[in-house]
């Protein structure tokens, strides 16, 4: 199945820019306003997931644990029988040791998972989160850039941040904790993203090859073309990872959550933006450079 050959993307890339822009302006606004809702793998503090055999309210829950020693407000989410209770300073075993048996007195089939990070390993998490992120980005330029030229490595990386960004932004807007596991998340996205964009490169560069382009039209119906060709070969890779995702995050444990909510959101945008924003930002490129050599007849 292939689109119609009056189907045109980078027309229609215009749009998904102004779409983009809007999201990202939002996206910086709201991490310069609030930041992110960092889990306990980020910064310093105690988490502890209790699992309940009955029903018990946040309310009962803040009072039974209110005098174990503890200045901080703890931060308290319920889901079905099973209560996060998270505090910005590491617990020690006294308090630790209140606790447990401040929610035995409601449960006494309760079971509990403590989680605690330090500043220093907290710290270098986050430093060792970002580095992974960063040279992961570096590794794809190089290598874009040798297998094709650095006009494809810059669209691609322009896209790759792009997806990113989308994810850490919907994060950061609607308050979702970030862990490990979003980093992870990540991290997967950017393989599948630079996939489909490579998918969509490669077209173009064997289309290139066959064809003579003469000015900007020339290479618009190219881009158009090849972008037309891997349609539905990229939209069927991401559909199949999209819905294994989609079911991690309806079925799947608290723990894998927020894993499975990035991959879902970044699945999306990283097929849209291969095909509105990467091959469209490789075609204003290389316009400007056939309107350079045409500047410049000496350069010919």
């Amino acid at each position: 199945m292939r689109f119609k050959k009056e189907l045109d993307f980078v027309h229609l890339s215009k749009f998904f820019y102004i779409f983009s822009i809007a999201l990202t302006v939002m996206g910086l606004v709201f991490l310069a306003t609030f930041g992110l809702n960092y889990s306990v793998d980020f910064k310093a503090g105690s988490n502890v997931d209790v699992a309940l055999s009955k029903n018990i309210t946040v309310e009962q829950i803040r009072s039974a644990i209110s005098g174990i020693g503890i200045d901080s407000e703890p931060t308290i989410t319920q889901g079905n029988q099973r209560v996060n209770i998270r505090y910005d300073e590491v617990l020690t075993d006294i308090p630790d040791a209140k606790l447990k048996s401040a929610i035995l007195k409601l449960d006494d089939k309760a079971s509990f998972e403590i989680n605690t990070v330090d500043t220093e390993m907290a710290k270098e998490l986050a430093r060792n989160a970002i580095y992974a992120v960063l040279i992961s980005c570096i590794g794809i330029i190089i290598y874009v850039s040798i297998r094709f030229e650095w006009r494809f490595a810059l669209a691609a990386i322009v896209a790759l941040i792009h997806d990113s960004f989308v994810v850490v932004a919907v994060f950061s807007i609607f308050r979702l904790e970030v862990d490990l596991t979003f980093i992870v998340a990540v991290l997967t996205i950017i393989g599948y993203s630079i996939n489909d964009t490579i998918v969509i490169f490669d077209r173009i560069r064997e289309n290139l090859r066959f064809g003579k382009q003469k000015t900007y039209e020339d290479l618009k119906l190219l881009v158009n073309k090849s972008v037309s060709q891997t349609l539905m070969r990229s939209l069927y890779t991401a559909f199949t990872v999209f819905i294994a995702a989609f079911f991690l995050l309806i079925l799947g444990g608290a723990s894998i959550k927020m894993f499975s909510l990035a991959m879902v959101i970044g699945l999306l945008f990283g097929a849209y933006s291969s095909i509105f924003i990467a091959s469209p930002l490789w075609l204003l490129l290389k316009k400007r450079q056939k309107v350079s050599v045409k500047s410049n007849p000496a350069k010919i």
